[in-house]
């Protein structure tokens, strides 16, 4: 048995079933993602989309099928590409994003799902801060302003740090602002929660995570 297949058996096995894991392959070949897919893994997670976009095209055109999911900070330049490759935008942190990813997705006749990224640590500068920005984002989405962008939950990352109970606030902040805006808005479908990584990700789903993205626990260490 591979490196990759044995250590995504590990992860998988020490998930609860109603926890979905994303498998960050940036700055891992194409050759490591198939190597993934044959273990039996769905879902991606990648930050790049000039790493991302050949990549997994290369991967499809050898009729390989996965899920792919940008979570890193997405710059509207990028937005084109990000929506052809990837089924969902993890890092939705502005509402100037959502609008050009409903540009782009119209063009194309896509819907596409989308995260709502929460600023919960200092050491990310990405993800709303602004309470009333996302709520207004919301609203907007809420009303069907924009047809081909589906809201399904919120994503954020904990701070670098050994300390746990920081860790544990981000994400506890993170459940608790996807619980309130679950229940002022009950018409739409927010119950993903996308938290944790290689280092933290126990703590995760201890605080109510339903999806983990985890890159070096599987790949190993990175080669930048």
């Amino acid at each position: 048995m591979s490196d990759i297949k044995s250590n995504i058996q590990k992860i998988k096995d020490s998930l609860p079933e109603n926890v979905t894991l994303c498998a960050v392959s940036k700055f891992n070949p194409a050759e490591s993602v198939i190597e993934a897919i044959e273990a039996g893994q769905i879902v991606f997670g990648e930050n790049r989309i000039q790493e991302a976009f050949p990549k997994f095209n290369s991967i499809r055109e050898q009729n390989y099928s996965c899920d792919l999911h940008i979570i890193g900070s997405l710059q509207r330049n990028k937005v084109s590409k990000a929506v052809q490759i990837s089924s969902m935008i993890q890092s939705v942190d502005r509402l100037e994003l959502i609008e050009e990813i409903e540009k782009q997705c119209a063009k194309i006749n896509k819907t596409i799902s989308i995260l709502f990224e929460l600023h919960t640590a200092e050491d990310s500068k990405s993800g709303f801060s602004d309470i009333d920005e996302l709520y207004k984002c919301v609203e907007l989405l809420n009303s069907n302003a924009f047809p081909h962008v589906t809201p399904k939950g919120f994503m954020t990352m904990a701070p670098f740090t050994d300390d746990k109970t920081l860790v544990q606030k981000a994400f506890k902040t993170c459940r608790q602002t996807m619980e309130k805006v679950q229940k002022e808005y009950p018409n739409l479908n927010l119950d993903v929660l996308s938290m944790g990584m290689s280092g933290d990700y126990k703590i995760a789903i201890d605080e109510g995570s339903t999806m983990v993205r985890i890159g070096t626990a599987i790949f190993g260490e990175r080669k930048y």
